[in-house]
């Protein structure tokens, strides 16, 4: 008699690899946790999760906007501004303190703007009042436990604000918007950075869109 041989039970974190709504999970490769990619409508779930204005907007300047955790304590509504390339975000003190604009969805800056008719600070004052990156942290953690409640996804257990940025520059590549250009939005000094550290999957959007062509998948 042949007594089949035990396999090990591994976390499959590809069981929704064929619908587009759910995120993507890679291991780290010098670290034990998961960086996290976020579908678009898992974003959208994740602002909605926020504990009022404050939280949503500082979310979605790292979904949406691409911003890095300690850049998104800088800025204030007189940020935002309309060019000649669109409504811009103007980040004043990047990574080695370097300048960039960035494009903001028009609804964010609708939303920035209106916050700032509202209140009494000046237009040159924070729109968010903590002053730790910490406090970002917990803010996307209580929203994504939430969110792992609702739906069951342990995924969501390994969000991290920096799953934000990777999220969005993932989503622009899978979008076809210049690798350069994305570099530049972005804040990275060279394009082997980013394409190895953050655009290192495809959107889960793009990966169902390249399975329809396959019928048998």
């Amino acid at each position: 008699m042949i007594t089949p041989r035990s396999t090990p039970i591994v976390p499959n974190y590809d069981r929704n690899a064929n619908n587009p709504d759910t995120m993507n999970l890679r291991q780290h490769e010098k670290r034990d946790d998961m960086k996290v990619w976020l579908s678009q409508s898992e974003v959208e779930q994740l602002i909605d999760h926020a504990n009022g204005t404050q939280q949503r907007i500082a979310l979605a300047l790292g979904a949406r906007c691409g911003l890095r955790s300690h850049e998104v304590l800088d800025v204030a509504p007189e940020d935002v501004v309309d060019t000649d390339a669109g409504t811009m975000l103007r980040v004043w003190h990047g990574k080695g303190d370097q300048f960039r604009e960035t494009p903001v969805p028009r609804d964010l800056a609708t939303t920035i703007r209106t916050v700032q008719d509202v209140r009494d600070e000046s237009a040159s004052s924070s729109l968010v009042e903590i002053t730790s990156t910490r406090s970002l942290r917990r803010w996307v953690r209580s929203a994504a436990e939430e969110l792992h409640e609702e739906t069951g996804d342990s995924g969501w257990e390994h969000l991290g604000f920096h799953d934000l940025r990777r999220t969005w520059a993932t989503a622009l590549a899978s979008e076809d918007v210049d690798a350069l250009l994305v570099c530049d939005w972005g804040g990275w000094n060279d394009i082997e950075t980013f394409l190895s550290h953050y655009r290192g999957t495809y959107s889960p959007e793009a990966q169902q869109r390249e399975r329809g062509k396959v019928e048998w998948l």
